[in-house]
């Protein structure tokens, strides 16, 4: 008997991706979860003006992408996170790290997953920002 794999395609922007790229936003093997790099954008792929809007965004859309797929913040065990950096910069810096460490605080409820934070010339859309892909173990945060 081999394991269940389950995709999940987040409503809204994640439909739009899916249909154009032909992509899901999350898979599930078993109990465990990885995502596709969420974006902080409104369904209709619009990028906010302000950063710190933008990285909220993104984790709201990685707690929407769990969701497809039986998951949740407090089962994420491994972070990965983008960030777009001008060429010659030589941090990723504060504005985009106090956002984060924000963000985990509010939706891991003390649980602290490893993080891997990664300064990028481009991401997917010219606009974005910052991207976050997770892995969680569905249940391990109970």
């Amino acid at each position: 008997m081999g394991t269940t794999v389950t995709f999940g395609i987040t409503p809204g922007f994640g439909e739009k991706l899916h249909d154009a790229y032909g992509y899901s936003g999350a898979v599930r093997v078993g109990d465990r979860v990885e995502t596709s790099g969420q974006a902080g954008v409104d369904d209709d792929l619009a990028v906010p003006d302000s950063l710190a809007e933008e990285i909220v965004l993104a984790f709201d859309n990685v707690e929407r992408t769990l969701a497809t797929v039986g998951a949740t913040w407090k089962d994420v065990i491994h972070v990965n996170s983008y960030h777009k950096v001008a060429p010659g910069d030589d941090a990723i810096g504060d504005d985009h790290n106090a956002v984060m460490a924000e963000e985990f605080r509010r939706r891991l409820d003390g649980r602290a997953p490893i993080w891997t934070e990664t300064g990028v010339t481009v991401l997917g859309l010219a606009d974005m920002r910052v991207e976050i892909r997770v892995t969680a173990v569905v249940g391990s945060g109970d």
